[in-house]
């Protein structure tokens, strides 16, 4: 800097002397504040007149007093490097002269500068028997009252936590034994933040924090020549990432928003308007974000300390989830947490089926009815959307049902469905905000149970019925021999006609010329769960043998099948003794048909819920059973307390079985009853 200082003066306007040779460069005007320095750039040149590299060269600058002459003599000399003249110097703690006259170089530095020190000044150079004096241009020098005030240099970002150096300067203070001395105050200077050790410094290593923001820093300098003091303050700008984040809530419009912890869990009632509020402090402002599961729901582009809200006019269970609100500026990040839980009390309440071995599922809702095909297993599973959880259960009317999984109180298992299982069940969801039920009609569905056929002489010709019992209820067909006979027909040789009444099926088939003996009339009963078929064979002889009555051979399942059925029927076993004139017809099946309560009721004797294995006949040895019954003068009574079911309807027929059994163990004996008016009465 100094060497730099000396050689400005070149680039400087300047008058030269009036012989060439001799010319001078320097500032013609000086000014410097009262106890500053000052320093004046100056060049010279001198001709090479009897004097060698080795003769010394002197430079004297003098304060030009009031005269009509210029002339060292008279003059003061302020400064020099002539070691023979320093020592009556006045002013020499004050004036240096800093250039080397063999360098052309005659600057001079001004120290503590003084009102006194205001004037003209000339420069004097002497090298051997060469002296000369430079009179033009003349040196003024004018000394201000002292106003400057300490420069503070900083970096333009100051960022928290992050340490910045600082420097104070007194611009045009002395240095060395006048250089003037420091002291630093302010808030954000904390004993670890004095990067030099001492506040007293020039210089000095901050480390803000968020809480420096906005806060003063002062320089105060002190010039010890004067024992005055001068003084900088600057307000810090402190940088700092998102901090204190805050999150609120308020539940209405004139309501004061309820501060909310970081993980805090809030609980609203479905419908509740919600008012969510985030805010943080940051510099610069930072960008604040609602997301919801990261899915963006609010931003704001800057915030400064405006919170940023999002509404929930009315809060649904798909606003429940983690909300987090982030601020994030470019020195980093925060966010903040809130568990919403929207309670609401049970609803879309449905039922799941699963079937035997189906994979496909069925999603039934209230009031739906569920055929189910009986010894089937059926799964049913609650399931409803709530807050808090539901609890579920399941129920047969009122009475409540076990859970089959007391971990899955909403699982209603039956491995094996049977009839009593037919009604309504209902699942209840309950939580303390409400119940909800849903409820299903289970239909038992079975396959056709065969009764008949039977056959018998009336005046018209022979007449033969057949009755089935199913669910849903079967469709009734007639063959002769594979001929199929079409239902609810007439013709001249034939006339079907059929009904039906709850499960039951009853069809009559009228042959007004009779048939050929030997010939097979089967009667055929179907549904979609399966297919059951008996045969009658027309017997040898004449109709008028048998007192006008029903002639049949029955097969053994069919015959048990209608024996078991009905209770007040009397039976008698025959043995023919001519096996060879006629066979057992026995009974066709189309698929496998078990006995079901609908139809049978408690007619079985035995105990057994199964009469066709209470009543089974035996093999081929056993020969053909004949029956021929009859009802002369038999009026149909309505069993009291009558009820819609089928299993009424089959059951009442429980009063005669004991004389049904009786007459089951007196296999010598004939009995000949006519069963049509006992089924026909069910369809009248």
């Amino acid at each position: 800097m100094l060497l730099l200082a000396l050689l400005l003066p070149l680039l400087w306007a300047g008058s030269l002397q009036e012989e060439p040779s001799y010319w001078l460069r320097v500032q013609k005007l000086v000014t410097v504040q009262e106890t500053l320095c000052a320093l004046v750039s100056c060049s010279f040149s001198y001709p090479q007149d009897r004097w060698n590299h080795s003769t010394p060269a002197y430079g004297y600058w003098y304060q030009h007093k009031e005269g009509p002459k210029t002339h060292h003599t008279t003059n003061e000399l302020v400064a020099t490097n002539d070691p023979r003249k320093k020592a009556g110097l006045r002013s020499k703690a004050r004036f240096q002269l800093l250039g080397d006259p063999r360098a052309y170089n005659c600057s001079l530095r001004i120290a503590g500068a003084q009102q006194g020190d205001s004037g003209s000044y000339y420069f004097r150079v002497e090298r051997g028997v060469m002296k000369y004096n430079y009179v033009r241009p003349v040196l003024t020098v004018i000394v201000t009252e002292l106003t400057q005030t300490p420069d503070i240099h900083m970096p333009e970002l100051l960022v928290s936590g992050h340490s910045s150096r600082l420097e104070c300067s007194m611009p045009g203070a002395c240095s060395g034994a006048l250089a003037p001395t420091f002291f630093w105050t302010g808030a954000a200077l904390r004993p670890s933040g004095w990067g030099l050790g001492i506040h007293r410094s020039s210089e000095i290593l901050l480390t803000p924090l968020p809480q420096d923001h906005g806060t003063h820093l002062t320089c105060r300098v002190t010039l010890p020549q004067a024992g005055v003091t001068r003084e900088r303050t600057v307000q810090l700008s402190v940088s700092y990432p998102p901090q204190s984040l805050t999150l609120s809530v308020s539940t209405a419009d004139d309501r004061a928003p309820d501060t909310q912890g970081n993980g805090s869990y809030l609980e609203a009632q479905k419908g509740q308007f919600l008012r969510l509020l985030c805010a943080a402090d940051s510099r610069p402002p930072a960008t604040l974000t609602w997301d919801l599961e990261a899915r963006v729901l609010a931003q704001s582009q800057t915030s400064g300390r405006r919170p940023l809200r999002l509404e929930l006019p009315g809060v649904k269970p798909g606003d429940a989830g983690r909300y987090t609100c982030r601020a994030e500026n470019r020195l980093g990040s925060q966010h903040s947490t809130l568990e919403l839980s929207v309670q609401y009390p049970p609803e879309d309440l449905r039922v799941t089926v699963s079937q035997a071995n189906r994979t496909v599922l069925e999603i039934l809702g209230n009031g739906s009815s569920l055929p189910v095909l009986e010894g089937q297993s059926l799964r049913l599973v609650c399931v409803t959307h709530s807050s808090p959880p539901a609890r579920l259960s399941w129920a047969r009317g009122t009475q409540p049902l076990s859970p089959s999984w007391p971990s899955a109180p909403g699982v209603l298992e039956l491995p094996r469905v049977q009839m009593e299982h037919e009604g309504e069940v209902s699942c209840h969801a309950e939580n303390p905000l409400g119940t909800r039920s849903v409820s299903l009609s289970l239909s038992v569905h079975y396959a056709p149970q065969l009764l008949g056929p039977w056959c018998s002489w009336e005046a018209e010709g022979l007449r033969c019925s057949c009755f089935s019992c199913a669910r849903p209820v079967p469709s009734l067909r007639w063959r002769l021999g594979e001929a199929l006979l079409e239902g609810n027909s007439s013709n001249a040789s034939l006339m079907v006609t059929s009904s039906w009444a709850g499960p039951w099926a009853n069809s009559s088939l009228s042959f007004p010329g009779g048939l050929s003996s030997g010939d097979r009339l089967s009667c055929e009963a179907g549904n979609v769960h399966g297919v059951q078929r008996a045969t009658v064979l027309l017997l040898p002889g004449k109709p008028e043998s048998w007192g006008g009555y029903v002639l049949a051979a029955l097969g053994g399942a069919a015959a048990s099948a209608l024996l078991s059925l009905c209770a007040c029927l009397l039976f008698s076993r025959m043995k023919t003794p001519q096996k060879e004139a006629v066979r057992t017809v026995a009974t066709e099946k189309g698929a496998s048909c078990g006995p079901t309560p609908v139809c049978w009721g408690h007619l079985n004797a035995s105990g057994s819920d199964h009469p066709s294995s209470a009543m089974a006949t035996t093999g081929e040895e056993q020969g053909l059973h004949y029956a021929s019954l009859s009802f002369l003068g038999l009026k149909p009574r309505k069993p009291q307390n009558q009820k819609d079911s089928s299993t009424t309807e089959c059951s009442s027929l429980d009063a005669a079985f004991s004389l049904l059994q009786a007459t089951r163990e007196s296999p010598g004996q004939s009995c000949f009853l006519d069963l049509t008016y006992v089924f026909q009465s069910l369809f009248d």
